[in-house]
């Protein structure tokens, strides 16, 4: 498997399977539950190739993968020994009530977030060709398109009562049950408001309702449980604790049929009894709120979510909101949250567009040009941790556009009826009853004010001078000089040809992922200490050090492409993690024919692993080197 040395070591630093609770993934992380995050090797982690970055928030333990997650997400899997029901796990009892119910919501909806939006994509266009005129809503054509839409929506709870089993540590098969109970149609028609026999409970309350059916004597309370949310997930918590207590006093010979029998008998009752309508009601009242707070400021409340979204997309907070937006939607038949938010994303992108047009840096060029494409669909975690976040002042840009243009929606009062696609696939989510009203083109307008603001704002805020000047060494006057007080100059490790980093076929570092960087075709077998300072990392087989220097620069030299599965063959360490260094010391002795015998490139990245704490990283111009001689300059 591609991924499977990666998975391993990742297995192993996070404190080895026996220290993970669950796993689940997300477009571009692995977001661990660990019994002891204390136990996590995080800076090794980070700087591990292959890996982007190492967070934690909200509970869990997140490792920044790329794209790739999914492949990677199944080898980790599979080296944790994770069955598919183990992978989701458990509710993390550790931590704070905040960060517990992130990872609980987390857990429940990511896995089905896919699909979840696929489903809106197709009910939204839907939508748009009804509202352009090109089917009628009689149409088999609309009706079967809002079919295949529509049923994952209305069948909602049975899909969370898998999920939410599977998170309770439950039997998926009575989440689903349950969730099938609440959706079963003559149920469902039987308990419709407006039924002729129906009579009121509580009048004159604000728990007033309609009930037009008994069980074993006692009302049920008229409540339709369709596309629901909070519902489903109370009952298969009920239904989990009452699940674990009969496992225990049932014996083992009927446990097989008997614990999902008294199971579904008792808690399916309960839930339209009790557990329901209560559940119902808080979701109505949490729906309320969310409305009155908007309905007070919708200006402010688009300035702030718009604002804060990409920061709270970083430390994976923003699930919150979305639970309550998925409620909204099930409670009033919209929400008008994640409008306030939509724009965001697209100003990250005319940001990075604006760089991308403004610089001559290759570089910067080939990690702008995936950012952009990606932001425009919606996944903007490229352009957030390869580009703007480093260099701080865009990614503050960025937010500021987001705010603005949230306010724009805000006071549009632009909805949205569904989930849908991310980006440009977003826009059919707002088309309502009214079809293409001025709310639904305010999101356009919006999104296009925050595109262009942030194209231009990255394009005048970036500039390649202080650079271009430093390279040159002329014309920089006196500030230039005072710049480089505390500048760490980087010599050469080796002898050899130097290759633009983004051209090697390794895609972490061609990418940039792990930082910014040069590369050396070797003609020596020997590599040195580029700088003084300390080995701060010395992977088992010799095949990459890291080093940090005296003033704080730290340094990745990765001897070859893959050469980590040659496990340790042709290299020879001359050094231990954390001694000190003298410049030119040998620190490595490698094989270079007999890697190359092997099939494996031989070419050396040399990277900048802090890149994001540094103001920039000056590179040589020269196309050979020798080793000792001057390589690159971080400016800090």
């Amino acid at each position: 498997m591609k991924y499977e040395e990666l998975a391993k070591e990742i297995v192993e630093k996070v404190g080895g399977e026996e220290n993970i609770n669950s796993l689940t993934h997300c477009i571009t992380r692995l977001r661990f539950q660990l019994k002891d995050s204390g136990k996590a090797d995080t800076q090794y982690l980070k700087n591990k190739d292959g890996i982007v970055t190492v967070m934690e928030s909200g509970g869990q333990y997140q490792v920044v993968i790329g794209n790739h997650v999914p492949e990677v997400y199944d080898a980790v899997r599979k080296e944790a020994h994770m069955s598919d029901d183990s992978s989701s796990g458990s509710v993390s009892n550790n931590g704070s009530l905040f960060n517990r119910f992130i990872d609980l919501i987390s857990g429940i909806f990511q896995p089905i977030l896919g699909v979840l939006a696929a489903a809106g994509m197709i009910k939204g266009f839907a939508a748009l060709f009804m509202a352009i005129g090109w089917i009628t809503e009689e149409s088999g054509t609309y009706q079967i398109m809002f079919a295949i839409g529509d049923a994952l929506f209305y069948f909602f709870p049975i899909f969370l009562g898998l999920r939410a089993a599977k998170k309770f540590g439950s039997n998926q098969f009575i989440g689903m049950a349950l969730g099938a109970a609440l959706v079963y149609p003559t149920l469902v028609g039987a308990m419709a408001l407006g039924n002729e026999n129906a009579t009121m409970l509580f009048s004159g309350t604000f728990f007033e309702s309609e009930t037009a059916l008994t069980f074993l004597g006692i009302p049920v309370i008229s409540m339709t449980y369709t596309q629901s949310v909070i519902p489903i997930v109370f009952s298969v918590f009920f239904a989990s604790r009452l699940e674990r207590f009969l496992k225990k006093v049932i014996p083992d010979v009927v446990k097989t049929f008997l614990v999902p029998f008294f199971t579904i008998l008792i808690i399916v009752p309960l839930t339209f009894i009790i557990i329901g309508p209560i559940s119902t009601w808080g979701a109505n009242l949490i729906g309320s709120g969310a409305l009155a707070l908007y309905n007070f400021s919708p200006l402010f409340a688009g300035l702030l979510l718009g604002a804060f979204w990409q920061v709270f997309v970083i430390f994976g907070l923003h699930w919150g909101l979305v639970a309550i937006a998925i409620n909204n939607i099930s409670t009033s038949g919209f929400d008008i949250i994640i409008p306030l938010t939509f724009a965001a994303s697209f100003a990250q992108t005319g940001i990075v567009l604006g760089m991308l047009l403004r610089t001559k840096n290759k570089q910067l060029k080939s990690l702008s040009i995936p950012a952009f494409i990606s932001g425009i669909f919606g996944v903007t975690e490229p352009a957030i941790y390869g580009i703007t976040l480093p260099r701080k002042k865009p990614f503050i840009y960025s937010c500021i556009v987001a705010g603005i243009t949230g306010a724009m929606i805000g006071v549009a009062g632009t909805k949205m009826y569904f989930l849908g696609g991310l980006g440009i696939f977003g826009y059919t989510t707002f088309i309502g009853e009214n079809g293409l009203d001025m709310a639904f083109w305010m999101s356009l307008i919006a999104t296009g004010t925050a595109l262009a603001l942030g194209l231009i704002i990255g394009y005048l805020t970036h500039s390649d001078k202080k650079e271009a000047a430093i390279e040159k060494g002329t014309g920089a006057g006196e500030t230039a000089k005072e710049e480089m007080v505390n500048d760490v100059l980087v010599e050469s490790p080796v002898s050899g040809k130097i290759i633009d980093l983004t051209t090697i076929k390794d895609p972490v570092f061609s990418s940039l992922a792990m930082g910014k960087g040069i590369a050396i075709e070797p003609d020596n077998d020997v590599v040195v200490a580029p700088f003084n300072g300390v080995v701060e990392s010395l992977f088992p087989t010799g095949h990459a050090i890291g080093l940090k220097s005296d003033n704080g620069a730290e340094i990745l030299i990765h001897i070859g492409i893959d050469t980590v599965k040659l496990e340790g063959k042709y290299f020879k360490p001359l050094v231990t993690q954390g001694e000190t260094v003298e410049i030119g010391q040998p620190i490595i002795e490698f094989d270079r024919e007999a890697i190359a015998h092997a099939g494996f490139d031989t070419v050396i990245p040399v990277v900048v692993t802090n890149t994001n704490l540094a103001k920039d990283v000056v590179l040589e111009k020269n196309e050979t080197i020798e080793s000792g001689k001057h390589l690159l300059t971080v400016i800090l």
